[in-house]
């Protein structure tokens, strides 16, 4: 068997792109493509050292063409959320729920986070597969936000985009239906990729949120992570406190982009959500 080249440049590197195809894995390092043999993210997620042991195992190929549809950066893992992690998060959720408004107040000033379960694997898609909205609520919105990867051990080692669709008129309604307005099928999105990096985000880094409906800018909004009350360390620490994660996690981190009131999704509208350094994650509402 012949072997195969390995670039230089690889085995200093600080951070690698994985993206799921639908037929196979590849990984992109400052502009160079390689195959990923014997590539699986529960391995991955189950290492002491993520990067290192993905840089073990590449192989250089030709330039990759990224498909329009990939599959969400994620095998076992479970993807749990963060909620009101944001001023403005907190002002929109309490505009949502009038007579439960201080309940947003008291979990954004406390020191303990909002945490909760979004969703398993099968109810999550990937870049380029559709979103769903509930037919049972009439106030639906996307939820940009950034998603953490952390391994078995806690470890933060990676960045995706994540979308969390909530029904806000459902969690308005009442606090508790907080599980019916976030979990159910297609109500998460992941991708374009995995970002498997040594380096923490900067604060400055930003988030923007833009959604077309037929070929037009029905909305736009931006932020950065500075605008967040917590760290990510600060959430991932209170997540595995007392729960385990064999094959690692996603934890979105909150969203401070919330539509007016007078927004809600459409079928056929385009959901765009970038952060410059993992790309742009797109997806369709069903």
């Amino acid at each position: 068997m012949r072997p195969h080249s390995r670039a230089v440049a690889v085995e200093a590197t600080t951070e690698a792109k994985v993206y799921c195809g639908p037929s196979e894995v590849t990984v992109c390092i400052e502009q160079q493509w390689f195959r990923a043999p014997g590539f699986s993210f529960d391995r991955l997620f189950r290492q002491s050292e993520p990067l290192a042991w993905l840089r073990a195992r590449l192989r250089k190929t030709r330039k990759v063409r990224i498909s329009r549809s990939l599959n969400p950066p994620l095998e076992g893992q479970e993807v749990w959320a963060a909620g009101v992690t944001y001023y403005r998060s907190r002002e929109a959720r309490m505009q949502e729920s009038e007579r439960e408004a201080d309940v947003y107040e008291r979990v954004y000033r406390a020191e303990r986070p909002e945490l909760f379960f979004k969703a398993t694997p099968h109810r999550v898609v990937g870049h380029g597969g559709k979103v769903r909205i509930r037919g049972d609520s009439r106030w639906n919105v996307p939820e940009a936000e950034l998603a953490l990867a952390v391994n078995r051990e806690g470890r933060i080692f990676g960045y995706t985009i994540g979308n969390d669709m909530s029904s806000r008129s459902i969690e308005g309604e009442n606090p508790l239906y907080l599980p019916q307005a976030k979990i159910y099928d297609g109500s998460c999105a992941l991708g374009p990729c995995l970002l498997v990096s040594e380096r923490v985000l900067p604060s400055s880094t930003q988030i923007a949120l833009r959604i077309m409906r037929r070929k037009r800018e029905a909305f736009r909004g931006i932020t950065q992570l500075s605008r967040m009350k917590r760290t990510p360390a600060e959430l991932v620490e209170y997540l595995f406190r007392e729960s385990s994660f064999p094959n690692g996690c996603y934890l979105l981190t909150g969203t401070g982009i919330v539509p007016e009131s007078d927004f809600t999704l459409a079928s056929g509208d385009e959901v765009q959500i970038t952060i410059a350094p993992i790309g742009c994650l797109r997806n369709r509402v069903s």
